[in-house]
């Protein structure tokens, strides 16, 4: 019995992994579900980007609402690329990985931090230098 429990546990495991090489959340190979990374900054706003400009860097697929946008992308991803690959930021302050709603977000200090919702990111707002600095203890080993 110990061995089936074992086994269906690491099953679960895997199986709760696959699709993911760990570094960036995509669904179906996208980032940010296909919207734009570089539209939180320079709108202030969540933009679904286009087939039309499309990026692939560090293995995934980025969108981008406009060329514009993804030059400014392509001269520096790291800063138009969400924290902890895109996962929700809150999830992994409290060490594990959730996906994201485009839609809740926050930028601090010039850095897009994604959140599972719009509730889990009043959360994440009332105490993001404490959660950021757990996040960025936890995304070490959670990569």
């Amino acid at each position: 019995m110990n061995k089936f429990v074992i086994f269906l546990a690491s099953m679960v495991f895997a199986i709760s992994g696959f699709g993911q090489d760990g570094t960036y959340s995509t669904t179906n190979g996208v980032a940010i579900k296909g919207y734009d990374p570089v539209s939180y900054f320079t709108e202030g706003k969540a933009v679904p980007g286009n087939d039309a400009n499309i990026f692939e860097w560090s293995g995934v697929k980025w969108k981008f609402s406009s060329e514009s946008n993804l030059e400014k992308f392509k001269g520096d991803p790291l800063k138009y690329a969400p924290q902890y690959g895109g996962f929700c930021a809150y999830g992994c302050s409290e060490n594990h990985k959730s996906p994201t709603d485009p839609n809740a977000f926050t930028i601090v200090n010039s850095k897009l931090y994604l959140n599972y919702n719009l509730k889990v990111k009043e959360m994440w707002i009332k105490d993001t230098a404490i959660r950021i600095t757990n996040a960025d203890t936890y995304w070490k080993s959670l990569k």
